[in-house]
């Protein structure tokens, strides 16, 4: 693979270029909308919209006969919108939960959608040719058209949510508040759905029906493991989803017969990986550094502390104690050796011969000092 080439060919070839922008727009638009949905946990929302944007696309071309882009994406819109006002309305006026609400729909609107499109695939015309892609997205048969009409679309999504970002941090972490303040939060959370809806259908041409979810979820998932801020969130999300977009363009581009949807959807899902496991602060390895680091502070104490209560006994407080008897009174938890060369590094126990160890005066210093703060927890 040519490095150079490949990224000549981003700038320069039509179709690569179109494909990589537009995979880039849609990780934008999706990250940055798809952090509010993982924050109120409502993930699989994504999942429930995309599935029933379809029939949406299906009866837009039955109505028009055109595929053009725009059309195509507000009748998609609109279904999704409907879907969620569905989920929503059976929650609010039944005591059927929300997931099971999110199951039904989507398998309703899905099993519609699929029905329409083999009643459209059977027309005498050949009008029709290529609406099946909806489903596993085909984002090689993006124009530039379609790039700008997703780049106008989402930046009226994106520029919708700043506006309103004050409201919509109010609606994700207390919408209680929010109502107490006086804001109409019932509106807001429409006025959000419909946004995150619309990010869906930017993406549906490009990833598909199947795997559009993927693209509101795994950006903000990947996001929430490095900070706990809303706008780092947004932002970190807004620059995976572009990545990820741009990145399975490209190695779509460079190696035969692999699709470029599926691969955007696999390079994103690299991303949580790796800041599952590598992201400071909640990332597996350094959760595990960490917890290695407490057990042996917290052991390292332990073995000064048992120092000081057996000095405690003798009138000096510096008096020599056995090697065998910590080791006694750490019985089970093993490397008191390890543990007192650390201590005599850090100046608070000294070697008085092989098998003997001693306070010294800061060491006797920093006991006491555990041992307040020991009882002050208690």
């Amino acid at each position: 693979m040519d490095l150079g080439a490949l990224f000549y060919d981003l700038f320069f070839d039509y179709t690569l270029r179109t494909v990589a922008l537009g995979s880039a727009v849609l990780g934008i638009v999706s990250g940055a909308l798809g952090a509010y949905a993982v924050l109120r946990k409502q993930s699989l929302l994504g999942d429930a919209m995309s599935h029933a944007a379809l029939p949406g696309i299906a009866i837009a071309f039955l109505l028009t006969g055109s595929k053009a882009s725009l059309v195509l994406i507000l009748g998609a819109a609109i279904a999704g919108w409907i879907g969620t006002l569905f989920i929503m309305s059976i929650v609010r006026l039944t005591r059927i939960k929300f997931d099971s609400a999110l199951g039904l729909v989507l398998s309703v609107f899905f099993g519609f959608g699929l029905v329409l499109l083999t009643i459209i695939q059977k027309m005498p015309n050949a009008n029709q040719a290529g609406l099946d892609k909806f489903l596993f997205g085909q984002a090689a048969a993006l124009l530039e058209r379609d790039v700008i009409t997703m780049s106008i679309l989402g930046s009226i999504a994106i520029i919708t949510m700043m506006v309103f970002w004050k409201e919509f941090k109010l609606l994700s972490f207390d919408p209680d508040f929010g109502a107490t303040l006086g804001f109409p939060m019932r509106l807001l959370d429409i006025l959000l759905t419909t946004l995150i809806v619309l990010a869906i259908v930017l993406g549906l041409q490009t990833v598909g029906v199947v795997l559009m979810s993927a693209m509101i979820v795994a950006p903000a998932a990947a996001a929430r493991q490095w900070t706990d801020r809303l706008g780092t969130m947004v932002f970190l999300s807004s620059i995976f989803g572009a990545l990820a977009g741009i990145v399975g363009a490209l190695l779509s581009s460079s190696i035969q017969r692999l699709p470029t949807g599926p691969t955007i959807v696999l390079c994103i899902s690299a991303i949580v990986i790796v800041s599952l496991f590598f992201a400071p602060r909640r990332g597996l390895v350094w959760n595990w550094i960490r917890v290695r680091r407490n057990r042996g502070r917290l052991h390292i104490e332990a073995i000064l502390e048992d120092l000081y209560s057996l000095a405690s006994a003798h009138d000096n407080p510096e008096h020599a104690h056995s090697i065998a008897v910590l080791r006694l009174m750490s019985s089970g938890k093993g490397g008191v050796d390890k543990s007192l060369k650390t201590l005599e590094e850090q100046g608070y126990v000294r070697s008085v011969n092989s098998d003997q160890w001693a306070l010294t005066k800061a060491g006797v210093e920093q006991a006491q000092n555990l041992m307040k703060i020991r009882e002050g927890n208690n």
